[in-house]
């Protein structure tokens, strides 16, 4: 696994100092999300992810690459006879907050009225609330109760 701390494969960090930079040089390509997205939703084999997402084979296997390299996503044994498969690590799995957030958002802004899409649920069946950041006393927060302090 490269470093995120230091490096980033094949260049440098566009915003060394932004944590939203450094995200988004990993992760901010759509292809990479949709992967990330499938993972989460039960994917695992290279055929699964392309089958998914229609992404053509080398980007695939690139984009799944550079997620290995950045230790968001691992190969993993599979059954006797079969190819490895692709499981989220940790922090893979530490995306779940963001592709809701996306997924909410496109929800709200992508979408005509009443146009159809699909829904987010959770193990119970029931439509899962707009995630909100909140300070520690629950407090919700907006881009204009916050900054960032450098």
């Amino acid at each position: 696994m490269v470093s995120l701390r230091n490096s980033l494969e094949g260049g440098v960090w566009t915003d060394p100092e932004c944590p939203v930079a450094r995200a988004a040089d990993v992760v901010g390509d759509r292809w990479s999300l949709l992967i990330i997205r499938d993972a989460m939703d039960g994917a695992r084999s290279f055929t699964d992810f392309q089958q998914r997402t229609g992404i053509a084979r080398n980007i695939l296997a690139d984009r799944l690459r550079k997620l290995a390299a950045h230790g968001l996503i691992t190969q993993v044994e599979a059954p006797p006879g079969r190819r490895k498969v692709y499981a989220l690590t940790p922090a893979g799995k530490d995306l779940f907050p963001v592709i809701v957030t996306l997924r909410q958002w496109g929800e709200r802004h992508a979408y005509a009225t009443g146009e159809r899409h699909s829904v987010l649920v959770d193990d119970r069946g029931e439509v899962v609330p707009p995630l909100v950041p909140a300070d520690a006393g629950g407090r919700p927060l907006t881009s204009d109760t916050t900054s960032v302090r450098k």
